[in-house]
C-alpha cells in the first residue's frame, strides 16, 4: 500500500547540512500495524511525516496505492493527503478557542463538507472514542488524555486509510498512555486502517504487528513483533 524509494531528507540548518532520512527504503502493506522506534533525532518523525505526505523528500518517492503522492500538485497532494490520512500529534495540537466538536469538524470543514455532514462525521468519531458529553467543552476544560481522544476522532473524521500517530502517549501519564493505545488497537480493529506508530516506549511498540528501528535516518530493523495485550 505505501511504497518509500530511496528517499533522503537533508535540512539546512545555518551552514550545515543535516540528513534525517538517509535512502530510506521500506514497504508497509495495507492494513499493516507497524511501530517505528529510535533515539531522537533519528529521523522517526521526518519519516512519518515524508509517507504522510507533508513532508517532500530531498529525494526518492513516496507511492500510496499506485500514486506517487509527491508528483501530484501542492493542491492535489493536500486533497489526496485529506481523503486518505488522518494525523495524530503527541502535543494534540487542538484549536484552544474551538470546542471538542468544532475541533473534530474542522477537517470536514476544510473539505468543503456541507454542515449537516460535518455534524454527523464528527459525532460519530466523537462517539467512537468515548467522548460524546464533552463535545461542547474546549480543550483547556479536558484532561491530556481526554484531548488526546478529540485529537483521535478529529484524526478519524474523514475515515482515512492511513492514521498516523507521532508519540500519542508521549505528554500522557502511564494509565492514560495506556487508555490511548487500547483505544487505538481498537480503532484500528474495527477500522481497517493501516496504523503507523511512532514511539519510545517498547511497552507501546510491543502492539504492533512490525516493528522499525531506525538510526541516523537509516531504517536498520524491521522485525516482526508479537502482538500483546494492554495492561
Amino acid at each position: 500500500m505505501i511504497t518509500i524509494k530511496e528517499a533522503t531528507k537533508i535540512y539546512e540548518v545555518g551552514n550545515e547540512r543535516v540528513c534525517a532520512l538517509d535512502n530510506v527504503n521500506l514497504r508497509i502493506q495495507k492494513g499493516e500495524f507497524l511501530a517505528v522506534m529510535g533515539p531522537s533525532g533519528s529521523g522517526k518523525s521526518t519519516l512519518l511525516y515524508t509517507l504522510g505526505g507533508l513532508l517532500t523528500p530531498t529525494k526518492g518517492t513516496v507511492s500510496v496505492n499506485g500514486v506517487s503522492v509527491y508528483e501530484l500538485t501542492s493542491r492535489e497532494r493536500a486533497r489526496f493527503v485529506r481523503e486518505n490520512v488522518g494525523f495524530i500529534f503527541q502535543g494534540f495540537e487542538l484549536l484552544p478557542y474551538l470546542t471538542a466538536f468544532e475541533n473534530v469538524m474542522l477537517p470536514l470543514y476544510l473539505a468543503g463538507r456541507s454542515s449537516i455532514q460535518q455534524q454527523e462525521a464528527a459525532r460519530e468519531a466523537l462517539e467512537k472514542v468515548g467522548l460524546t458529553k464533552r463535545a461542547s467543552h474546549k480543550p483547556t476544560e479536558l484532561s491530556g488524555g481526554e484531548q488526546q481522544r478529540v485529537a483521535i476522532a478529529r484524526g478519524i473524521v474523514n475515515n482515512p486509510s492511513i492514521l498516523l500517530a507521532d508519540e500519542p502517549t508521549g505528554n500522557l501519564d502511564q494509565k492514560t498512555g495506556n487508555e490511548i493505545m487500547q483505544l487505538l488497537c481498537k480503532l484500528y480493529r474495527e477500522n481497517n486502517l493501516t496504523l503507523i506508530l511512532v514511539t519510545h516506549d517498547p511497552t507501546k511498540a510491543g502492539h504492533a504487528a512490525r516493528l522499525t528501528n531506525m538510526v541516523d535516518g537509516h531504517v536498520v530493523s524491521t522485525p516482526m513483533v508479537e502482538e500483546t495485550e494492554v495492561d
